[in-house]
């Protein structure tokens, strides 16, 4: 039993490498491909709007004829600005009889030939078989919405430019000010997880939640109200461990990997914390990996399972100004252990989070060498101690 306990462990806190697929809330795969406006256009500098990419295969077959008749027609919302559309070719047929053309700004194709690209997005299937299916990727370059073709070509578009409607504008330039090295992330986990993580936490109930500090040369686990009132939970369910660490693995890490070019492989913790109005819920400023058994936290991720539903209980970074963070429902704001930050006050409901720590293999070896120092018995508030963080 106790194998079998450490091996799940092993399993749950190891990330394990494996190649991003084109599924809804991952990164688009990056690529290069020959177009009509450029010999290689370079996909990834298309970032920072919306886009469609369609792999409708050959213009000269009918249902994909007609979805590219239908999508001109409404030539007018691809801008560029906000939104952009790319069809890609497998037929040299398109080419040679210029069946599309591009028209900027905002609409232009790719000619796939050798269907490189669609086999990198699952278009061009291992069994020879073509599935037609049009992308919608949002700024950051991840997947919003995967829409196989229907076997009507105005339903496609109709579920297609639906989905456009509902899109929140890219917005305006404007000046930049002065912000924490933050990433703030949308659509990390989705509505029906958040509630999921809810439910179990109201079903198992909460645990007063301390901070680590070092003292007398351990590292303890220290209770005390007026730095931190919060209430845990560690998820004993598997399902909803291994949920939680592929949304991670798959949505987040790769992002973490574009923004801070640090390769996560390891998480720590499947903790829901809960902050409650009614016991002043907050936790004041602090850093994460100041003391021994700590000192292995590369990243911490605020995951927001209930944005709307309290008032307070954000995010503030003091040494990059007064700005206050936050995300969506389901969204995360990811940043060093190192920044000193604090959760403010959650002045009415209840504030829920998910509030994992990530790390790499070198940091691994740290946490494996600081583990003689940690004492797991919970020490009084104002105990000598040096340094706070956790």
């Amino acid at each position: 039993m106790a194998d079998r306990q450490a091996a799940l462990r092993r399993l749950q806190e190891s990330i394990a490498v494996s190649v991003p697929s084109p599924g809804v809330g991952q990164p688009a795969p990056w690529f290069t491909c020959r177009s009509p406006l450029r010999e290689r256009y370079v996909f990834d500098t298309a970032a920072g709007r919306y886009i469609v990419l369609c792999f409708f295969g050959s213009a000269a077959e009918p249902l994909s004829a007609r979805v590219l008749e239908l999508l001109a027609a409404e030539r007018r919302r691809f801008d560029d600005d906000n939104l952009c559309f790319f069809g890609v070719s497998v037929d040299p047929e398109d080419e040679r009889q210029q069946r599309v053309t591009c028209r900027l700004p905002g609409v232009r194709f790719f000619w796939d030939f050798e269907r490189a690209v669609s086999t990198l997005y699952g278009a061009q299937q291992a069994d020879s078989q073509y599935r037609r299916v049009s992308y919608v990727l949002d700024p950051l370059l991840r997947v919003l919405a995967v829409l196989p073709f229907a076997s009507d070509a105005q339903a496609h578009v109709r579920e297609l430019l639906a989905l456009l409607d509902r899109l929140p504008a890219v917005g305006a330039a404007c000046p930049a000010r002065m912000q924490a090295p933050v990433l703030v992330l949308p659509r990390v986990f989705e509505p029906k997880l958040c509630r999921a993580l809810i439910d179990y936490y109201r079903s198992q109930g909460g645990e007063p939640s301390g901070f680590m500090q070092d003292i007398d040369g351990k590292t303890v686990l220290v209770l005390g109200k007026d730095h931190k009132s919060r209430r845990d939970c560690l998820l004993a369910d598997e399902a909803l461990r291994l949920a939680c660490q592929r949304r991670i693995h798959e949505r987040l890490v790769p992002e973490i990997h574009k923004a801070f070019q640090f390769r996560v492989t390891r998480m720590e913790r499947y903790l829901v914390g809960c902050y409650d109005a009614g016991e002043q819920g907050h936790f004041r400023v602090h850093r994460d990996n100041t003391t021994k058994g700590t000192a292995h936290r590369r990243f911490a991720v605020s995951l927001f399972l209930n944005t709307g539903e309290y008032e307070g209980g954000q995010l503030r970074f003091p040494e990059f100004g007064p700005a206050l963070y936050s995300a969506p429902v389901g969204g995360a704001v990811v940043f060093s252990c190192a920044l000193l930050h604090e959760a403010t006050q959650v002045t009415r409901g209840q504030r829920y989070m998910f509030l994992p720590f990530l790390y790499d293999e070198e940091a691994r070896r740290i946490r494996e060498e600081n583990q003689a120092f940690l004492e797991l018995e919970p020490a009084p508030a104002g105990s000598r101690a040096a340094g706070r963080g956790g």
